[in-house]
Formats: C-alpha cells, sequence, structure tokens
C-alpha cells in the first residue's frame, strides 16, 4: 500500500486488471471563498470534469458530523459513513484512490477516514486533479455499490486530554499557518494561540510550489528537525482535523506514524477552562 500515488502510476492502475475505486472529494473551506462569492460546488466541479471513473463523495455530508461541540468536522457516526462509501462503490478487497483540486486536505482527509475505519488499501492522487493529464469524463458515474463494513480504530486517535497529555511524553504537532498558531490571527475560532507544548509545523511545508509532496527523505528530515526521533510519540491538530490529516499523510510518507486530533483548536478552544499558549515558542 502506498500513501500516496502519481497520475501516472494511476493511468497505470485504471487499464491494469484490478483498477482501483477512484474518490472525487474536491472541496473548499469556507474561509478560503473570496467575499461576495458563491460557495464552491464541488458536485459541479466534478461534473463539469472528473477522472473517468471517479466518484465524487461529499466532505461536509459525508465525511465529518455537524459542527458542535466536538468541533467544526467531528468525526461522522461510522454507519452513515460506511453507507457513503458503499454507494460510491467502494469494497474492501480492491483499492481505493481519492483526489481533489490538488491542495489534497479534503483527499487526506478522506484517506485518513478509510484508514481508521479499516480500508487496507488507500493512496491520494499527489497534486491532485492539477496533475491528471488523460482525458476527462463529464456528468456523473453510476457505481456498483461497495461492500466495506467499517471497523474504527485502523489509525490512532487523539482527544483533548490525549492532546493535552502528549506534550509532556512525546511530540505535539500543529499543522495551521504560523500566524495562527503564534495567535496574531483567528479567522475562524474564538480564541487565538495555541495548544500549550504544542510545536508549530504548518502543513504548507509539506508540499513543493506545484502541490506535490516533499520526497519522503525531505519529510522525514523535517520532522525529524521538529522533534519526531525514533520512539517518539507523535500526534497532529490544525483548527478543524482536515489539514491536520495532510500532515498525518506527510509523516506517514515519511514512515513516522502519527495520532490525528480530530477535534482540534475548534474544540479545544470551545472550552474555556483549556489553556492557551501564545507567541513563537510551545509554551
Amino acid at each position: 500500500m502506498k500513501a500516496i500515488i502519481s497520475a501516472s502510476e494511476l493511468a497505470s492502475d485504471l487499464a491494469g486488471s484490478r483498477p482501483p475505486t477512484v474518490l472525487d472529494v474536491r472541496w473548499q473551506m469556507s474561509t478560503a471563498k473570496a467575499a461576495g462569492a458563491a460557495p464552491f460546488d464541488g458536485r459541479a466541479a466534478h461534473a463539469a470534469g472528473h477522472i473517468p471513473g471517479a466518484v465524487f463523495v461529499d466532505l461536509d455530508a459525508d465525511l465529518v458530523a455537524p459542527p458542535g461541540p466536538a468541533g467544526r468536522h467531528p468525526l461522522p457516526d461510522p454507519e452513515h459513513f460506511g453507507a457513503a462509501m458503499r454507494a460510491a462503490g467502494v469494497r474492501a478487497d480492491r483499492p481505493v484512490v481519492v483526489y481533489d483540486g490538488g491542495q489534497s486536505w479534503a483527499a487526506a482527509r478522506t484517506w485518513w477516514m478509510l484508514r481508521w475505519a479499516g480500508h487496507p488499501d488507500v493512496s491520494v492522487l499527489d497534486g491532485g486533479l492539477t496533475t491528471w493529464d488523460g482525458p476527462l469524463a463529464t456528468g456523473t458515474e453510476e457505481p456498483a455499490p461497495g461492500d466495506f463494513q467499517p471497523v474504527p480504530g485502523g489509525m490512532p486517535l487523539l482527544d483533548a486530554d490525549g492532546a493535552a497529555a502528549l506534550v509532556r511524553t512525546g511530540l505535539l504537532l500543529d499543522a495551521r499557518a504560523g500566524e495562527r498558531y503564534r495567535g496574531e490571527v483567528e479567522p475562524i475560532d474564538p480564541v487565538a494561540g495555541h495548544i500549550p507544548g504544542a510545536v508549530s509545523a504548518p502543513t504548507t511545508e509539506n508540499v513543493t510550489g506545484t502541490g506535490r509532496f516533499r520526497s519522503a527523505a525531505e519529510l522525514a528530515e523535517r520532522f525529524k528537525a521538529l522533534g519526531a526521533t525514533e520512539g517518539t510519540e507523535v500526534g497532529v491538530y490544525c483548527g478543524s482535523g482536515i489539514s491536520a490529516a495532510h500532515q498525518v499523510l506527510a509523516l506517514a510518507v515519511a514512515g513516522i506514524p502519527a495520532a490525528l486530533y480530530v477535534g482540534s483548536w475548534s474544540e479545544w478552544s470551545a472550552d474555556a477552562a483549556r489553556p492557551v499558549a501564545v507567541g513563537p515558542d510551545p509554551e
């Protein structure tokens, strides 16, 4: 199983005897929308052009639960998630490849969800749809129903107490932009700053200028410099568990297992009793 796959590898696999199930998870976080612009419509983008055979999956409807005390993008009910994956044609015995528009945040969250739910073979298209130079299909796909049944527990998971404990025993990485970590700005959540003891590690540094992941060696060196030495337990959070999944994916490419704090800062900062640190230093 490869955590990421190139467009040429995907094209070859699709032409083979055991083609993967391909999921299109194009999505944009609301804060990325230009002021006054219409909301991004991933389903419409899919219908306008997608990798042939790819099935659209709606992140907001199928990969997260409604926002609340557990954060802006909490885990969905496993049965709901499983039904959505079966409707998309996901089978337990067939590889899955996930892509989005190129940022790979939504694709990484889908990768993490499927791996957490027990699927053994899931990859993200490196660089997303922007790297695909083959033909595109239009309209919608009608896949044969899949048989995937979630068995949660396939990936390590943190809650707020676990994140607080990890800063004392291991390494907790904050995947948000540096200015949000330092508490200089907070465009979404009610409080600015970071979890005391967490180390700033912006997700954007996992990729090159083209949006593709850096090499495994480069990523391993990056995370080692941040404190991910051999034997260190690693966890990641972001604003709401989306870009942090991208960081977990980058760590996997580097050969480093890591836990995801799904509630992330949106859950942590919603409780006034939890401590908050500001500035460039972890504490």
